[in-house]
């Protein structure tokens, strides 16, 4: 029986292009920002934009993805979870940083792409870890 839930929904665009590390055991890491953005009324009843930075770490095949298909500017939708990772600044102070874990993707369209002619739609191509990427026409979505 689980005792807690622990699931991110995020859609947003990317802050910078991925960090890509490779491992020696041949495991990729992809690591980038990603800004959410609210806007609504304050009280005086003037526009407010409110935009949150996270942290998002994608691997193995996820990092692949994210490799070859994205940078600054992308829109994308992510699901995934928090955690918290804790280490020693140069001073030797305890930090803390939280991440979001990412388990699925999808390109929603927005921004520049890196293989323009890749033969894969930025829009509504959906990814999770351990799935096989599709090369789909746009036109055979499921919906």
């Amino acid at each position: 029986m689980a005792t807690g839930v622990n699931k991110v929904i995020l859609i947003g665009n990317l802050g910078r292009d991925p960090e890509i590390q490779n491992f020696e055991n041949g495991v990729k890491k992809a690591a980038f920002t990603l800004a959410t953005t609210e806007v609504y009324k304050g009280k005086d009843g003037e526009k407010i934009q409110h935009t949150e930075w996270h942290n998002i770490v994608m691997w193995r095949g996820l990092a692949d993805v994210v490799e070859r298909f994205l940078k600054k500017g992308n829109t994308i939708y992510v699901e995934g979870r928090i955690r918290k990772r804790e280490y020693e600044d140069k001073e030797g102070q305890k930090k803390f940083i939280y991440e979001i874990l990412g388990d699925s993707m999808q390109m929603l369209g927005g921004g520049p792409r890196r293989e323009e002619n890749s033969g894969i739609s930025p829009v509504n191509e959906s990814i999770k870890e351990d799935t096989p990427i599709l090369n789909a026409p746009e036109d055979d979505l499921p919906f």
